[in-house]
């Protein structure tokens, strides 16, 4: 399947179907900041909130990053997993950088296929082959309780409904 998302106004199709709630989540391999592969099971028994972005260094990414940084600090049993295309070393100089220690960063640079799996593959425009903005958060068991893919790129998500449903 495929729906459309627009960037500055512009149609872009997305290949796939986000995650819908109720669902139990696709499984998913992606690359930690320590070069080490990760899976949800990585993270078992605890509720994760996806921020996924196209890449931190546009304006609207990192700030998403900031806020779900912000907020994870009062979240109980739940991990912040930001999910780009960037590369591990530059998710960690930013998050440095930036001072955030309650998000974890893993990069799809070495598993496109979570594009296509979860959803969020631009398949056209300029940022082909980097993901659409999306959240979703899942339960202790990776059912699937929120998800949200941005309609406009440049947009920000809604921080207060996926952090609602936790």
């Amino acid at each position: 399947m495929s729906q459309t998302v627009t960037l500055k106004g512009n149609p872009i199709r997305v290949d796939g179907d986000l995650p819908a709630t109720g669902t139990l989540a696709p499984a998913l391999a992606l690359t930690a900041t320590t070069l080490a592969e990760v899976t949800l099971a990585d993270y078992a028994g605890k509720r994760k909130v996806l921020n996924i972005v196209p890449s931190l260094d546009t304006p609207t990414c990192a700030t998403s990053t900031r806020r779900f940084n912000e907020s994870a600090a009062a979240l109980v049993n739940t991990v912040v997993l930001v999910v780009s295309a960037d590369l591990p070393f530059a998710a960690q100089r930013f998050c440095t950088l930036e001072g955030l220690d309650n998000v974890v960063h893993l990069s799809t640079f070495r598993h496109p296929e979570f594009l296509k799996n979860w959803g969020v593959a631009l398949a056209e425009g300029p940022l082909v082959g980097l993901t659409a903005r999306a959240v979703v958060v899942l339960d202790e068991n990776d059912k699937v309780l929120h998800s949200q893919m941005v309609g406009e790129i440049a947009d920000e998500p809604d921080y207060a409904a996926a952090l609602k449903v936790l």
